[in-house]
């Protein structure tokens, strides 16, 4: 009988975000093991992505949420309701006889975003202008992406995040349509949209997580390459919205130092949240 006194090999284990990456690190909170572009430096040793932000370990903030892509409403109830509202505006269009392909009368001209309506006060086309869209085409296009896109954010971020992020994304994407074309009955819900997908970006690269299960990065390129293509489209509104997106992602992760989804809701980061919508609020009807 042979007694072999060398140590075992140590179990190999790998990043639980990249399980391509070996790795001997592991979260002080959770144990999950991480690579170095994961880790997040803590006052105490290294932490995960989901820990990073403050939950304590065993609380339901501190658990590693898997992301549910199915189509279902659980989880996304704001996103399901910003849907359910687009359609039931789509309906009253219809019946005022807007066709398939346009928007021209009836309550997208009560609703839409035009420059000198909103210098004139009307101040709440600024918010319900998200809500019509231009014919069935616009809204079927638009609420598939908002349902993948928000539905991934909400169900991870949570409702308030996901909330205060689409709504600072629809102002500023307002602001940056009547910065451009003023003159313009613009409506839709991409400016909203686009500041998802910047949001998304955000995430991805503080935290190294996809929510959609690959870079958002390439689905956003394709689309800005539509935006600039195809004539009729609101550059400006997608800009906007992509800006806005950006500012509160970065708002609520307080610049990067916190996590966007699980960070602490500091009076700093309110702050710099009102600070984000008020501004594009007063930037909108500055220049409309």
């Amino acid at each position: 009988m042979i007694d072999d006194a060398r140590d075992p090999e140590p179990m190999e284990h790998r990043c639980h975000w990249h399980p391509d990456r070996p790795t001997l690190i592991s979260c002080s909170s959770c144990g999950t093991p991480i690579c170095p572009d994961c880790a997040r430096e803590a006052a105490v040793g290294l932490k995960c992505p989901d820990c990073a932000g403050g939950p304590r370990p065993g609380s339901v903030g501190g658990r590693a949420r898997r992301l549910d892509l199915g189509m279902r409403t659980g989880g996304a109830p704001l996103t399901a309701g910003i849907i359910a509202l687009c359609v039931a505006v789509a309906i009253v269009e219809l019946a005022q006889g807007v066709t398939i392909s346009g928007a021209n009368a009836g309550i997208a001209v009560d609703l839409g975003l035009y420059g000198p309506f909103v210098a004139d006060g009307q101040w709440y086309r600024i918010i319900t202008s998200a809500f019509v869209h231009a014919g069935l085409i616009h809204l079927l296009f638009n609420m598939i992406v908002l349902w993948w896109l928000g539905g991934a954010l909400e169900r991870y971020a949570g409702t308030m995040r996901f909330g205060a992020i689409y709504v600072a994304s629809i102002v500023w994407g307002a602001a940056g349509a009547l910065l451009l074309a003023p003159d313009a009955l613009t409506v839709g819900a991409s400016g909203g949209i686009y500041g998802l997908m910047a949001a998304l970006l955000v995430l991805e690269r503080q935290q190294g997580i996809a929510l959609l299960g690959s870079s958002v990065g390439v689905f956003l390129l394709l689309n800005l390459a539509i935006t600039f293509v195809i004539p009729g489209i609101s550059i400006g509104g997608h800009l906007g919205g992509l800006l806005g997106g950006f500012l509160a992602a970065l708002a609520l992760s307080a610049l990067g130092r916190g996590h966007m989804a699980y960070g602490r809701l500091a009076p700093a980061v309110v702050a710099a949240m009102a600070g984000v919508l008020v501004g594009g609020f007063a930037l909108a009807v500055v220049v409309a």
